[in-house]
């Protein structure tokens, strides 16, 4: 593969002399200015561009900044007669320039140079590639979430439009103290998803588990069910097992395996809370429903023995975000458009 090596000097000699180093290994092209450059740059894809620096209506560092965008791959070398430290230093700082070369140059040197620059080109389009690559995984990767999230929403609504909605404001409330508690985006991400399917494996069974007298339990059948359809899904298996440990109590008298304070992973730790609370202010009968402050007052209750108290002290102070989880007249939104507030 021959190579392109963009040329840019205002004086021809200089232009013709390095022309004569270098064209029995790459493609030359040349430049008397920086906006014949510049048009040289819009139809080349080039891989080495050496410039410069002084030359009328613009300098050579004034052609590397207008040219990056143009051409994010291209190794860049500034050659210069002259000692111009202070743009030298900003050229370098921004990384525009990969080096510069003074003026009267060593013809070996300079051509070891510009092969190292080519093999820098190569190596900057194979990240490229990859980063491209990584970039499209990543798409598919939410893609799938959220075809499963769809897919996981759609059964709980059509079954159970009470674990929905409940589903929801979980996954909301999980995400505000997530946020407040500085988790990274990625878990985040995993702890709202398990919130919102904390209890698919109640499907069917939700109108007798959350039902008078009985709101703060699920059999442990149930929390493993859910666990095991999300698992099935291998990139969701640290959100399966959010779903499984999330009723692991703070002092070690939970299940399924007595884990104790920071043993609990603090996602785990974040839903419990925002799923007892929703559960107190918003249980399958109305009519049992307690006041925000009543809920949480049994919450600080129970800190310490059931809840993380950081996770309860941080709580009562979003006490005023946790009264409108959901927009009015959510209940009656497009499932697509419930979706989207657990996103």
């Amino acid at each position: 593969m021959t190579y392109k090596l963009l040329i840019v000097d205002d004086e021809m000699p200089n232009i013709r002399l390095l022309e004569r180093l270098f064209h029995q290994d790459y493609y030359c092209l040349t430049a008397s200015s920086g906006e014949e450059a510049i048009s040289l740059l819009d139809q080349h894809e080039v891989a080495v561009i050496i410039t410069d620096q002084r030359m009328p209506q613009m300098t050579g560092i004034e052609l590397l900044k207008r040219s990056a965008d143009r051409r994010p791959h291209m190794v860049r070398i500034l050659l210069t007669g002259y000692t111009d430290l202070e743009a030298l230093v900003e050229a370098v700082n921004c990384g525009l320039v990969y080096m510069y070369v003074s003026k009267p140059w060593n013809n070996d040197d300079l051509k070891l140079r510009v092969s190292r620059a080519v093999e820098l080109y190569e190596n900057n389009k194979r990240q490229h590639s990859l980063n491209a690559n990584n970039e499209r995984l990543s798409s598919r990767l939410k893609e799938m979430r959220l075809g499963f999230v769809r897919a996981m929403a759609g059964i709980l609504q059509m079954q159970d439009s009470y674990l929905c909605l409940h589903a929801v404001r979980v996954s909301r409330c999980a995400g505000l103290l997530g946020e407040k508690l500085g988790l990274s985006e990625q878990l985040l991400s995993d702890m709202t998803l398990a919130s919102f399917l904390h209890d698919l494996g109640c499907v069917g069974n939700g109108g007798e588990i959350y039902s008078a007298g009985n709101n703060l339990f699920v059999p442990e059948e149930y929390t493993a069910r859910a666990a095991e359809v999300i698992s099935c899904v291998n990139e969701l298996k640290d959100t399966a097992d959010m779903v499984r440990y999330h009723y692991e109590n703070f002092d070690g008298s939970g299940a399924p395996l007595g884990l104790i304070g920071d043993q609990i992973p603090m996602t785990v730790r974040i839903l419990r809370v925002a799923k007892e609370f929703d559960l107190l202010t918003n249980p399958r009968n109305e009519d049992q429903a307690v006041t925000h402050q009543s809920a949480m007052e049994q919450l600080q209750r129970g800190a310490g023995r059931e809840f993380d108290p950081l996770v309860i002290e941080t709580f009562c102070d979003l006490a005023a975000d946790m009264r409108e989880l959901l927009p009015a007249g959510f209940g009656e939104m497009p499932l697509q458009r419930q979706i989207a507030h657990i996103q």
